[in-house]
């Protein structure tokens, strides 16, 4: 898969394909069904199948004061697009400027000028340019063939979306978010040096911050963790939060990677949430700390041993 930044040129033969447009948050199930519609369409026209997404999110710009929000962060996203074989994906920088552009003015500077697009293919309520007035309509009276794709719902008469997902996780329901996104949700970050607490009681963590990662709810997990460099995942207790007896000031990850000694700074990690377990809570002192983590630690074994 190839990537082109559409701040800068984009070669003329990475032009002439079907492409798929959308912010693409989650790259979730609904997600999934519109790429492989635009897929098929493009085999059978023997063109390349494209996306074009935003970055930052819209939401970042619109509402930049908004806690972080990403279920996946672009190097993720990127990673899903590739992962169902997704031949380009185009990036095109979103600011206030280019939210300014009226639609006409979007399918001119962007879609003709810079990719030349063959077909496009977008979800039935998506909408583009100054106010959202873009439309299937509008790409189609400008000449560029378009179809518009219904995403399906998940059984229960409820459109999948990034919205949904987002609530799930949240919520503390990691089953229900897996289940919409079609694929096991995962925080992706660098081991950052700590204070050193957990190596003090016994329990050293890998500690990443969650950065535009949306906030799950707060609280212990059983955890599978992937550490860069490696493929297997292993097995951790997770304390996802602001850690209430220390009051970090920012949400944070920190696993405890069972039968784990190695030394993990400046390592990429993926921790992938399986369930939580409890809530955070603040204890009265460190040895009613460590008689609970025991007792975590326990319980996190066993879930993540019926994986």
């Amino acid at each position: 898969m190839l990537m082109f930044d559409l701040s800068a040129p984009v070669p003329d033969d990475a032009k002439n394909a079907v492409i798929v447009i959308g912010n693409f948050d989650a790259v979730h199930r609904g997600h999934q069904m519109l790429i492989k519609t635009a897929q098929e369409f493009a085999a059978s026209q023997k063109l390349p199948c494209a996306v074009l997404t935003f970055e930052p999110h819209p939401r970042r710009v619109f509402r930049a004061d908004d806690p972080p929000f990403r279920v996946t962060p672009l190097p993720v996203k990127l990673e899903r697009l590739e992962a169902l074989g997704v031949d380009h994906v185009y990036v095109c920088p979103f600011n206030w400027e280019l939210s300014a552009l009226s639609a006409d003015d979007f399918i001119q500077s962007i879609l003709k000028d810079k990719l030349s697009p063959a077909h496009i293919f977008i979800g039935a309520d998506f909408h583009f340019g100054q106010h959202r007035t873009g439309n299937a309509a509008t790409l189609i009276a400008a000449g560029i063939p378009t179809a518009t794709i219904t995403l399906k719902d998940d059984g229960h008469h409820s459109p999948i979306s990034a919205s949904r997902i987002r609530s799930a996780i949240q919520a503390g329901h990691i089953a229900e978010a897996n289940e919409l996104l079609g694929w096991e949700w995962f925080i992706e970050g660098v081991v950052e040096h700590g204070n050193k607490r957990g190596r003090e009681i016994g329990y050293p963590t890998a500690n990443v911050q969650l950065g535009e990662t949306i906030h799950p709810s707060y609280g212990i997990y059983a955890t599978m963790v992937q550490i860069e460099g490696e493929t297997l995942w292993r097995p951790a207790a997770t304390n996802i939060g602001i850690r209430p007896m220390f009051k970090v000031e920012t949400g944070l990850v920190e696993a405890f990677i069972f039968d784990y000694t190695g030394d993990l700074y400046d390592k990429t990690i993926r921790v992938k949430p399986l369930q939580k377990i409890r809530d955070e809570m603040a204890f009265r002192c460190l040895d009613d700390l460590i008689i609970q983590m025991d007792k975590d630690c326990v319980e996190i074994r066993k879930i993540c041993a019926a994986q």
